[in-house]
């Protein structure tokens, strides 16, 4: 070995030398940052940069072309109309982290609320109770998907597809003769959609308790690693991120008090989001979950139980599947034949994928769910409100953004992999 301590092997022409980033020298300030961002791109880790980006243009062009597209009644609208498809598609990241898909999961939406709705109004079972009753159905059908998948040996991709034909069979069983139920007046389903926090005091103050929860993490995980003489962030730095957070978050109260007030949905909606990012970043199971993703038999060789993980995975898809079909009859007023089906699997394997999810496995986040179905409803509102509100160009925009999307996960992942960090 040479004395140098490597081992001998020369880099790839071309490759990005691999920089960890502790090494990072936080010293250097706010151009150390900037430097490091400038490796990250070259590098192909390229986060939310492109969805971000993307959407802000967007935005852009519909306001342009519309006048009205940032309104506020028209920005509560597509929070509104996110929340449904949105959580449907947090559950889909889990599945992606593990280089998997979930196919059932538009089905598992219309059975569930079919199940609630039949169980309330013919079958006079409490409306939360049916609620909860049509939750743990769900959650059981993922279960279920996991099962096969996991220690059947069943490909992922084939239990899934025939639970999407089996459970949308099942929703039909379910609702009979009548194929439709309305929501029961101011009930409990009803008002996952139509309830609004009035007062704009709820808005402001969930905005406050988001940017205090974000500054004292920050605050706690800098004096950690600062006590034990690891690399930590500057005081600056903590403080402008918490800066730039409060903006957003005190900027979006204001638009939605400037409207109806703060929504029940998106309130639901981020709190999954906020609930799913903790348990993938911050414990064991998260961790276990992007390390099986990454190679199934180096997580069986590190000891996590890789059939587990695979079926609590899937019984996380089949349950968020299920809330989020409650939400879209919330939303269409009605449990349906038709809920779930459609363009909703689309949609939602496309939000999470526009939104930086890998389709191979080991990357993403939940956010990716929130900034993917936002960039898709942004550009579903914008073309109804341009005048264009047939499906076939909504559909053709949305999935040339997604082959997009795709295109650039693909690009990164090479481009990682000639930089030494895939």
């Amino acid at each position: 070995m040479p004395a140098d301590g490597t081992n001998g092997s020369a880099a790839a022409p071309g490759a990005i030398p691999a920089v960890d980033p502790r090494l990072l020298v936080r010293e250097e300030g706010f151009a150390g940052y900037l430097t490091e961002f400038k490796r990250k791109m070259r590098g192909g880790e390229l986060g939310a940069v492109p969805v971000v980006c993307g959407l802000i243009i967007i935005w852009a062009i519909f306001e342009f072309t519309t006048g009205r597209f940032l309104a506020p009644d028209n920005l509560t609208n597509i929070a509104q109309y996110i929340v449904g498809p949105g959580l449907i598609s947090v559950g889909i990241v889990f599945v992606l982290l593990l280089g998997e898909i979930d196919l059932s999961v538009g089905s598992v939406a219309g059975v569930t609320a079919a199940i609630s709705a039949v169980l309330a109004i013919k079958q006079g079972v409490n409306e939360g109770l049916a609620v909860l009753l049509g939750l743990a159905a769900a959650a059981a059908i993922g279960a279920l998907h996991g099962f096969f998948f996991a220690k059947i040996g069943v490909p992922a991709f084939v239990v899934t597809l025939a639970g999407m034909l089996g459970w949308q069979g099942l929703q039909l069983k379910v609702l009979g003769n009548t194929l439709s139920l309305n929501n029961l007046s101011d009930g409990v389903v009803y008002n996952l959609n139509n309830f609004y926090f009035e007062d704009i005091a709820f808005a402001y103050g969930l905005a406050t308790v988001g940017v205090a929860g974000f500054a004292l993490t920050s605050l706690r995980e800098r004096s950690r690693r600062r006590a034990v003489d690891l690399p930590h962030r500057p005081l600056s730095e903590v403080v402008l991120r918490t800066a730039v957070l409060a903006v957003l978050l005190y900027t979006g109260a204001w638009v939605l008090n400037q409207s109806r007030g703060l929504p029940l949905g998106i309130t639901v909606f981020v709190a999954v989001i906020v609930l799913a990012g903790f348990v993938l970043r911050r414990t064991n199971y998260g961790r276990q979950i992007f390390a099986v993703g990454g190679g199934i038999e180096a997580a069986r060789r590190a000891g996590i139980n890789v059939a587990w993980i695979r079926i609590s995975v899937f019984t996380i898809s089949g349950f968020l599947a299920g809330l989020g079909g409650l939400f879209i009859a919330s939303q269409s007023g009605v449990a349906d034949s038709t809920l779930g089906g459609g363009n909703t699997l689309p949609l939602v394997i496309a939000a999470a994928v526009i939104g930086g999810t890998s389709l191979f496995g080991g990357r993403g986040t939940p956010w990716s769910a929130l900034l993917g179905i936002l960039v898709i409803q942004s550009i579903i509102t914008g073309l109804y409100m341009n005048g264009s509100s047939s499906q076939s160009m909504q559909y053709m925009i949305t999935g040339a953004v997604l082959l997009g999307a795709v295109v650039l996960d693909s690009v990164s992942r090479r481009t990682q992999k000639t930089a030494g960090r895939a």
